[in-house]
């Protein structure tokens, strides 16, 4: 995928739902997702793209169930990859486990009261921003004041850079019920406002859907991304839910100084082309 030299890579990728080495996500669809597997494939394509991306960025529910183990799976598939990753805890996370399995990973070790998961990587003329959404225990996320006390503090001290704000919990509805009864329960209207302030901040970008999903907040751009494994069935309305296997994907930002940020949503698997038009 070439692209000209001047401009930067972000890649996102959500939702991994790794398990410990040998086992397979067993839901509704006997023993049928490798979340394993799929990563690699992920991991592989990542290293793929031209130019190289300054870093991937993991937005949360990096392993199934908060285990050890799983999260030392983890760290094997991601070895692979040739540049810096950012991790962020998902309702699957379990924080103290993140921490002890990454302790490399610097920006993971400030523990704030809460034990809060959240960051800021200075880029070349982009600021990602980091804000954990979890609340342990639960499926559903939140914003208490401490949280967004850091993000409206954090938002301050650089209101020139262009910012690419971070979230497991989309800050919106999704209109596919049973995802939207646990999506972000607390702080929306308050996140909306410190956002609407912040004239900075380019795009919100999430998981936890487990599909490509756009909405406008105050006057950025929100959106969710693929799972690397299976992805939510798209059920508008109220229904009990369910997964399907459609491709997995991720999401690749791309910006330049002084062009704005543009997100693309790859497909990950091996696909015939591209073909040349002429």
């Amino acid at each position: 995928m070439p692209a000209p030299a001047d401009h930067c890579l972000l890649v996102q990728l959500s939702d991994t739902h790794i398990l410990a080495p040998g086992r397979l996500l067993d839901k509704r669809v006997d023993k049928r997702v490798d979340t394993a597997a799929a990563l690699r494939m992920a991991v592989q394509r990542v290293n793929s793209l031209q130019p190289a991306p300054l870093g991937v960025l993991l937005t949360g529910d990096l392993v199934d169930a908060g285990s050890p183990a799983s999260y030392q799976h983890l760290r094997q598939l991601l070895e692979p990859l040739t540049v810096p990753v950012w991790l962020m805890p998902g309702n699957h996370d379990e924080r103290a486990s993140l921490r002890a399995a990454f302790p490399e990973h610097t920006y993971l070790q400030h523990v704030p009261p809460g034990g809060f998961i959240q960051y800021t990587i200075d880029l070349p003329g982009l600021r990602l921003v980091a804000l954990d959404t979890v609340v342990p225990g639960a499926a559903h996320g939140a914003l208490c004041e401490h949280r967004l006390t850091w993000l409206e503090d954090t938002l301050a001290a650089d209101p020139d850079t262009p910012t690419l704000l971070a979230m497991h919990h989309p800050p919106f509805l999704t209109h596919i019920g049973h995802m939207d009864a646990m999506g972000l329960l607390q702080g929306v209207e308050a996140f909306t406002g410190i956002v609407a302030r912040h004239r900075q901040v380019e795009r919100i970008v999430c998981g936890h859907i487990h599909r490509s999903i756009q909405c406008q907040v105050a006057h950025a751009v929100a959106i969710t991304v693929p799972s690397t494994a299976h992805q939510i069935a798209l059920d508008i309305g109220d229904s009990p839910g369910g997964y399907t296997l459609e491709p997995p994907g991720m999401g690749l930002h791309v910006w330049r100084n002084g062009a704005g940020l543009v997100t693309h949503v790859l497909h990950i698997g091996d696909f015939d082309g591209p073909f040349p038009f002429t």
